[in-house]
């Protein structure tokens, strides 16, 4: 009986040191850290769905205080999931709230605890809004696919709230913010004629003209319907000069 005592002493005693490690083991796990915000601004690379590319114009908050920005609505409708392109590990960032087909833009509210909202993306910055362009101003653009470019402006095109330049533009850029003096006066919608060349080499504008959205026609309709997305603020922004 001795002998069976000291057994059931000694197996208590291990029992209680390994229920003491397993306690301290789970005491000093490290704990999963969450995903840094991604910083996101006019020029990068969105991925819609999981499968579109596109690039987002802008971003800054409306006068709901929501965290918002915009790209073209052939990208995708209200609903739809949007991640970063480079930084898809880190799920998604945003969901479409709302868009136009006629005048292509959509609104993209942002997870502010997911995103780190920048108004310098690739040394492309955004420092407010503009007034739309004339004819002769230089604007320039930051796309996912064709990067950075800037061409004269034409003028208005042939449909309602549309700006025709110069500027370089692919599949992908849809969306891309178009600035004149780092003012923000549209985004890219598509190419001018489907019959003549798209830009290949940006520096040479030997190609069709790009067609962008007017981002003041995109705000007042915005306004107009009370969506979200209302009295959008671009982050960073400083007072018209």
């Amino acid at each position: 009986m001795r002998t069976r005592h000291r057994w059931l002493l000694r197996l208590s005693a291990a029992i209680v040191a390994l229920a003491a490690f397993l306690g301290s083991t789970q005491a000093t796990a490290p704990r999963a850290r969450a995903a840094e915000p991604v910083p996101l601004g006019g020029g990068a690379g969105l991925v819609v769905n999981g499968e579109t590319l596109c690039t987002l114009t802008a971003i800054g908050n409306d006068n709901r205080g929501n965290l918002v920005g915009f790209t073209s609505a052939h990208c995708g409708g209200p609903g739809a999931q949007v991640a970063a392109e480079g930084a898809e590990q880190n799920g998604v960032l945003g969901v479409m709230v709302a868009g136009n087909d006629a005048l292509d833009y959509a609104v993209i509210q942002f997870d502010p605890q997911k995103v780190t909202p920048v108004n310098n993306f690739g040394n492309f910055l955004i420092d407010g809004i503009g007034p739309d362009p004339v004819t002769g101003d230089i604007a320039c653009k930051l796309g996912r696919t064709t990067g950075y470019s800037c061409g004269v402006v034409w003028g208005p095109g042939e449909d309602p709230g549309t700006i025709v330049s110069q500027v370089c533009g692919q599949p992908g850029d849809s969306g891309a913010p178009v600035t004149v003096n780092n003012r923000l006066v549209g985004m890219i919608h598509g190419a001018f004629a489907e019959d003549l060349p798209t830009c290949i080499i940006k520096y040479i504008p030997l190609h069709t003209p790009a067609v962008a959205m007017s981002i003041n026609a995109v705000l007042a309709d915005i306004v107009a319907k009370d969506r979200p997305g209302s009295g959008f603020v671009p982050v960073g922004s400083t007072p018209a000069v």
